[in-house]
């Protein structure tokens, strides 16, 4: 089971966005998936058209992260409607702010590695969506995580956030948890005809070299009309939609090849 994070130390970039991106991705691509909504505003839970009532949640699973509390606040999404497939989503929750403290323990830090343990033969790929920031809980996240997908886009203060990003994911790796490695910086919300998106783009390539993923993701309507609708990207109409889906697939081969996750009916990568 490979565990990424999906970061940004900005509010506002897309991070949730490109979480149900690489979500629909590899739903479409058969591979069985958890998407961890570890956010306190909860909107990828939102967005995967999931029914809370009833259900516990995140907090539920930081606060006791035994096997039983985890398959009670782990649901089927709304997506696996579209077609057949293991896409499942642990429960967002407000509720999540109370264990975002600024100084998480040892014990604390530990807990959502913990719970992802007890359920490791479920699945293929967990995609964390983080919190916006470097607080107890996207501690959490990297220190259950293998690798950290950086969330930016083009603007001044967004490349400053990115830079934090990787520099906290270093401190990270050496102090805690030595797996821990970045898969690289993904820029989202680009208009390939803004002279100023060129800039900052080409300034992120000086900074962070190869860490900077291609493709770039363009700024379109059809990904946020499909989370409106709580629909899989890949099945929304259009030929933007489309293009769009063609960028995640390509952003997943490569999580798919770092984390040696097996292509399903590969018989090869068994």
């Amino acid at each position: 089971m490979h565990v990424l994070s999906v970061s940004s130390l900005k509010g506002g970039v897309g991070k949730t966005t490109v979480t149900l991106g690489l979500a629909s991705a590899a739903f479409a691509r058969g591979v069985r998936t958890l998407v961890v909504d570890l956010d306190p505003q909860s909107d990828v839970s939102t967005g995967m058209d999931i029914q809370v009532a009833g259900r516990l949640n995140i907090a539920d699973v930081l606060a006791n992260p035994r096997e039983k509390v985890v398959r009670q606040a782990i649901t089927t999404s709304g997506w696996a409607k579209v077609h057949p497939g293991t896409i499942d989503v642990l429960i967002g929750s407000p509720s999540a702010i109370n264990f975002d403290g600024p100084h998480p323990s040892v014990r604390d830090v530990w807990k959502l590695e913990e719970a992802l343990a007890t359920i490791e033969a479920d699945y293929d790929l967990v995609l964390i969506d983080c919190a916006p920031s470097l607080n107890a809980l996207t501690r959490t996240a990297w220190a259950a995580s293998d690798r950290v997908i950086v969330v930016t886009e083009p603007g001044l203060f967004s490349v400053a956030a990115a830079d934090r990003a990787l520099r906290a994911i270093e401190e990270i790796r050496r102090g805690l948890s030595p797996r821990l490695q970045p898969l690289g910086v993904v820029v989202n919300r680009v208009r390939p005809q803004s002279i100023e998106h060129q800039f900052r783009i080409k300034e992120l390539r000086d900074m962070f070299g190869p860490l900077v993923l291609n493709p770039q993701l363009p700024e379109r309507t059809s990904l946020q009309q499909a989370q409106g609708a709580a629909k899989p990207l890949h099945v929304w109409p259009g030929d933007s939609a489309q293009e769009l889906a063609a960028d995640f697939d390509a952003l997943l081969d490569r999580v798919m090849r770092t984390g040696r996750i097996p292509i399903p009916g590969d018989v090869a990568s068994v």
